[in-house]
């Protein structure tokens, strides 16, 4: 796990690339990769490397990065892990590549596997992965992004050249980037809580898209390709439900199991949940000593979060685990707050980011540097309430209803003053013939944009969010994949919330403490494996998670199968009441005030209206504006 920077000049632009123009760019991520730093710039200053590094697996210096093969053509920069390097490595051997010059470096074998395979090494390997690759005898450069978006890649074309990085915050140390707003952005951010790929809040600014290729020549020709879907790699589904359990019990065991493979300390993030607690029992599986767990707690049993830590501690009793909680409250919100929209790079409106940053630092103070985490587990066998009230919503939608009648309720609804309820939102895409469930992550619908958006952005108001939404629809309708909505909503997370919200929100909070997170669950084996489940078999009879919880069943107590699903949150609702919501509403004021980019008076009424957690949203805007494009 590192920081990667990069940049190719084109041809006659006139652009040297120099060793200080890429360690400007790579050390403003030195929190990726404390533990060494790179640089390779080619002979005639057209390509530059750099490396932030993180010593996770093979710690010696020959590991180091940039890295080249042997004959010096090809220069990699690499942030992440290849879970399967020593398997393909003996498969190597065996083909001829038998002088290496690691003893068991991951990254050495990209190369040799693109030396023998060519980009398409990629499809061999199961990992998480962001890499730049330099092949000096082809001119191309090939920046990856792994299949599931684990990994972030930046990149921005301008001045006749392209430079790319782990974050964007390095790209900007360009002093010819510019820094303004991709004001057409704020639609999705207002809808989704995060931009989708490859837009980024920042004009210029792209963010590769998971499961691609982008191909850069030296021309200043890029082209973009997917190597990956996991829609046309469904399986037979044709077994039993006895057998999908056992299928899905192994291919998850055999996920965490090649997780745990690294050369320093290997923990797990533990919330007392279903995945978190499958996670840690099926880590300790082999483990000679006790398996280290961390866990966030809050200072008090809130209505709107109840502290689940008791739960967490069952869950370590049973594995003898060596426990540590660290208990948050208002205060370490305020605390973090400079740090939080230091490290997210383009604002991530999801306020787990504070407990996913604190759980991270508590688990690197108590010596560990790669933490395994649950993330994927709902969207791949339907865990979240919502799902539920969504795929209900779905099949009424179906029902043959003209559609004079379905604006009749509309307006009814407008007139009672419910105009900004969600369900007046989703009539609204019935009567569109659009799909009722875009993302599982929705902040503010249509008429609620409208209200909130200041006169600086009016433009936008009008703007459908649908547009950002119709591409992934196109791509699920046009794949082999059985039409059901809860494909669907897979299809949608895994493409657009999982990626550029959740795991973002992992990567960067556990990067600024310098700490790996390794996602089993996102194991692509296991995400292929779930779209080959028939969608009555992973939700059934309103059970969430039905097939899940048969897989582990015996495995973890039964009390943290059948409790309620809470999900891994924060308490804002009441924090809101007190000094945070103080400052929120101070800080959306004046931001509104200074920019126009949001009505302040409606912006603090959802404060005032007991809506903190959405009022987040806006609160994460206008402190990543004053922050990234003010400053």
């Amino acid at each position: 796990m590192c920081g990667i920077v990069g940049a190719i000049s084109f041809g006659g632009s006139g652009f040297e690339i120099t060793s200080s123009y890429i360690e400007r760019m790579r050390d403003a991520m030195a929190h990726r990769g404390p533990d060494g730093a790179g640089t390779w710039i080619s002979p005639d200053r057209t390509v530059g490397l750099g490396h932030r590094r993180l010593k996770i697996i093979d710690l010696s210096e020959q590991a180091a990065q940039p890295m080249s093969n042997l004959g010096g053509a090809l220069w990699i920069t690499f942030n992440g892990e290849i879970y399967n390097h020593a398997e393909i490595r003996k498969e190597l051997q065996a083909l001829g590549h038998r002088e290496w010059k690691t003893d068991h470096s991951d990254t050495e074998v990209i190369l040799r596997a693109y030396e023998q395979w060519g980009i398409e090494c990629i499809q061999k390997f199961k990992g998480m992965f962001a890499f730049g690759l330099w092949d000096g005898r082809s001119r191309d450069l090939w920046l990856v992004r792994d299949r599931m978006g684990i990994k972030p890649l930046y990149y921005s074309c301008h001045h006749g050249r392209l430079v790319f990085a782990s974050e964007i915050k390095a790209l900007l140390e360009d002093p010819q980037q510019v820094r303004e707003v991709e004001q057409e952005a704020l639609i999705p951010y207002m809808a989704f809580m995060s931009v989708p790929a490859p837009m980024t809040l920042f004009k210029g600014i792209h963010k590769v898209p998971c499961s691609r290729i982008v191909n850069v020549r030296p021309n200043g020709s890029v082209s973009v390709r997917r190597y990956y879907n996991p829609l046309e790699s469904r399986e037979d589904a044709g077994r039993s439900e006895g057998e999908t359990a056992s299928l899905v019990l192994e291919t998850l065991r055999d996920a965490v199991r090649i997780r745990k493979v690294s050369d320093v300390p290997v923990g797990v993030f533990l919330s007392g949940g279903i995945d978190s607690s499958t996670n840690a029992v099926l880590f300790s599986e082999g483990e000679s000593g006790p398996v280290k767990t961390f866990t966030v707690s809050y200072d008090g049993d809130y209505s709107s979060y109840p502290n689940e830590s008791k739960y967490a501690q069952t869950v370590a009793d049973l594995v003898g685990a060596e426990h540590h909680e660290i208990v948050l409250g208002p205060d370490d919100v305020l605390d973090f707050l400079p740090r939080m929209i230091e490290l997210q790079d383009e604002a991530i409106a999801d306020p787990v980011c504070v407990p996913s940053y604190y759980v991270s630092k508590l688990a690197r103070q108590n010596g560990v540097i790669v933490a395994q985490v649950g993330e994927g587990a709902d969207e791949l066998f339907c865990g979240y309430h919502g799902w539920k009230s969504a795929l209900k919503i779905a099949g009424w939608n179906e029902i043959p209803m003209t559609g004079a009648l379905k604006r009749l309720l509309l307006v009814a609804l407008d007139v009672c003053g419910r105009s900004r309820r969600p369900h007046r939102e989703r009539l609204r895409r019935g009567i569109a013939g659009y799909p009722v469930f875009w993302t599982g992550a929705e902040a503010f619908g249509q008429t609620e944009r409208e209200w909130l958006i200041g006169e600086a952005a009016r433009p936008l108001r009008r703007r459908d969010a649908w547009e950002f939404i119709r591409p992934l629809w196109q791509e699920f309708q046009d794949s082999p994949a059985e039409k059901t909505h809860l494909n669907w909503m897979t299809y949608s997370d895994l493409n657009f919330r999982l990626p550029e919200l959740l795991l973002m929100r992992v990567d960067k909070m556990s990067m600024g403490v310098s700490l790996e997170a390794r996602v089993p669950f996102l194991d692509h084996r296991l995400v292929e494996l779930a779209f080959s489940i028939p969608s009555a078999t992973r939700i059934k009879e309103g059970n969430l998670k039905y097939i899940l919880k048969k897989a582990v069943r015996g495995l973890i107590p039964d009390e943290i199968i059948d409790r309620r699903k809470q999900g891994f949150g924060v308490p804002l609702v009441e924090w809101f009441y007190g000094k945070v919501g103080e400052q929120a509403k101070k800080d959306l004021k004046a931001f509104s005030k200074r920019t126009g980019y949001f009505d302040g008076e409606n912006a603090c009424a959802l404060i005032d209206q007991g809506e903190g957690k959405r009022a987040w949203y806006l609160w994460n805007f206008a402190k990543w504006h004053e922050r990234f494009i003010e400053s």
